[in-house]
């Protein structure tokens, strides 16, 4: 836990917060904190900032918030991925938010089971917490917005474009000959959709959909990955190239 996040309701009229739960025991049995003592926090949503230890009352520690002027900069990528198994879902979770995606868009794929989408772990309930501990991690406060859609080709031709202003799209294929890192300049101040299929890949109708709707196949070489691994692989890849490119 590198950062003290807050729900903004948490915050009194003088911008005191009370703690308690694992944000006091990570204060206390972690980072020992003591009273004057500075750590860093966040407002989900909103700015980091600086917060100095008040007080420590048995496991409720009070901390008087004060933040920055700015929020921190959304990041650029934006993740339309195949509905994973719901065990590799709970994984990814708090791993997307750590990595940095803007929003995360859930969709059918015809090798997705139908019962993946009847499982908790697409509930709030169960990613918020997970999507949290992820920004806790990476020092960030910008929750990914998340959206959940059961039929691809509606949301491929009728919903994408009120939810991903023209940008770049991409499409994660092994057998795609150019490397996702091989952005075009253009990338700047623009931003990155990137879709990532099943761990059985798209089919070749998926494909073409959504290369008839602007997206252009990259890859990371011919090998088969997990759905996990490709995820944390190519987000990587991809925010890389951005950050090049804006240097």
């Amino acid at each position: 836990m590198n950062l003290i996040l807050l729900e903004p309701g948490e915050l009194g009229a003088a911008g005191d917060v009370s703690l308690s739960g694992a944000r006091a025991s990570h204060l206390r049995d972690v980072l020992g904190a003591s009273v004057g003592q500075t750590v860093r926090i966040g407002l989900l949503d909103g700015p980091l900032g600086t917060g100095t230890v008040e007080s420590i009352a048995g496991a409720t520690i009070v901390v008087r918030c004060a933040f920055e002027a700015s929020l921190p900069p959304l990041p650029p990528v934006d993740l339309l991925l195949a509905l994973p198994r719901p065990k590799v879902l709970r994984r990814l979770w708090a791993q997307l938010a750590a990595l940095g995606v803007g929003q995360i868009i859930l969709t059918k794929a015809e090798r997705v089971e139908r019962n993946y989408f009847d499982t908790h772990v697409v509930t709030p309930e169960c990613y918020r917490p997970l999507l949290i501990e992820g920004l806790q991690q990476a020092r960030d406060t910008r929750v990914p917005a998340v959206s959940i859609h059961r039929q691809f080709k509606v949301l491929v031709e009728d919903t994408l474009d009120g939810l991903f202003a023209r940008g770049i799209r991409l499409v994660a294929d092994p057998s795609a000959t150019k490397p996702v890192g091989a952005l075009s300049a253009d990338v700047k101040d623009r931003r990155v959709l990137l879709a990532i299929g099943p761990e059985g890949g798209w089919t070749d109708v998926e494909r073409r959909l959504l290369e008839a709707h602007g997206f252009h196949c990259v890859g990371i070489g011919p090998r088969t990955l997990r759905t996990d691994t490709a995820c944390v692989a190519l987000l990587t890849l991809v925010n890389e190239a951005i950050r090049t490119q804006e240097t």
